[in-house]
């Protein structure tokens, strides 16, 4: 979707609503397709005086695996946006302002994308208080505590056969 701002530039106060739908369930996210649904965008440009402000809020629902206990999950992830508009940079570079193209024009879908994929976590939880796998037995954790012997390091081995000896005496 592109946005024309040429005219809108000159219109002090104006609003120009905008929204859009990314389809992004060919994308590759950690070696998986999370996006089950399209992200859905929501957004205006806000002629402030001259500064051209746009805001969006982008949603969308993942399907996800926890990284702790390998159960798949959804979630929905939001991701709101704020950033200036501008034809061309006055003082040097500035990374919070995103250039509009010679025609004044924002072709929206690529930045939006940009933006949602950058927002993306990079570790995911079934949620917070998931306890995992098992190291040793892989049994996972949320159901039910595993029985497994842990190994002492050789180098503590010694306080921990002073540990057992002190709780046998207790």
């Amino acid at each position: 979707m592109k946005l024309s701002l040429k005219q809108f530039a000159q219109e002090p106060g104006a609003i120009l609503p905008f929204s859009l739908r990314l389809d992004l369930t060919g994308e590759e996210w950690n070696g998986m397709r999370p996006f089950i649904q399209p992200v859905q965008v929501e957004g205006e440009v806000r002629n402030m005086a001259g500064a051209m402000v746009l805001n969006a809020r982008m949603s969308t629902i993942l399907s996800l695996v926890c990284d702790r206990c390998a159960k798949p999950f959804e979630r929905k992830k939001t991701v709101g946006y704020e950033t200036l508009l501008d034809f061309e940079l006055a003082n040097g570079e500035n990374d919070d302002i995103v250039l509009l193209d010679k025609e004044g024009e924002l072709e929206l879908d690529p930045l939006m994308q940009e933006i949602f994929l950058l927002e993306m976590d990079t570790k995911n939880l079934c949620s917070q208080d998931c306890k995992g796998l098992c190291p040793g037995c892989g049994m996972d954790l949320n159901i039910k505590p595993c029985r497994c012997k842990r190994e002492v390091d050789p180098r503590l081995s010694k306080l921990a056969q002073l540990l057992e000896q002190q709780g046998e005496q207790e």
